[in-house]
């Protein structure tokens, strides 16, 4: 999951949150809105698949700057 840092603003989120309190949720006290990345990698050694997409994400996925991301790693 690729999402907006907390300090920065998510215009995208405020929209999503004012239509909610439109159609009659006003008990939504805040939104932000995310990417939401799935891949699936090769391999046996679940320590280097999560050192290899922590590099990913940090290289090309995620904007540092302006973003944060987590990951979980699943066994298929």
């Amino acid at each position: 999951m690729v999402s907006l840092k907390e300090v920065v603003n998510d215009p995208q989120g405020l929209v999503v949150q004012e239509a909610l309190h439109a159609v009659g949720y006003p008990e939504v006290g805040g939104a932000r809105v995310g990417k939401f990345i799935r891949l699936e990698l090769e391999g046996p050694d679940q320590e280097k698949a999560g050192a290899r997409v922590e590099e990913m994400c940090r290289r090309l996925l995620c904007n540092g700057v302006i973003e944060d991301f987590s990951f979980e790693l699943s066994p298929v």
